[in-house]
């Protein structure tokens, strides 16, 4: 079963995070809403990390081989470089 958050999806709070990050931007917004804002984007920007962690567990868990039979085969994301695996 796939579980529903109900605290808004992945896209909904990409564009928060977004919004914040514009409203930061703002020479004009004023340190004290600045602040909360920061706080509320570093809350916002952890949950949208470990969402990605999951997809990316998923991906691994789900790819095919050849012969369309599933197997476990790593994750690679362009900005990883061989020599930084462990």
């Amino acid at each position: 079963m796939v579980k529903k958050n109900n605290a808004g999806g992945f896209e909904e709070k990409l564009a928060k995070l977004e919004e914040i990050v514009g409203k930061l931007e703002n020479e004009n917004t004023p340190i004290e809403e600045s602040l909360s804002l920061f706080e509320e984007g570093v809350a916002i920007s952890k949950e949208l990390s470990v969402k990605l962690e999951e997809v990316k567990r998923k991906i691994e868990a789900l790819r095919k081989d050849a012969e369309g039979k599933l197997k476990l085969e790593k994750f690679e994301d362009e900005d990883e470089q061989p020599e930084n695996r462990k």
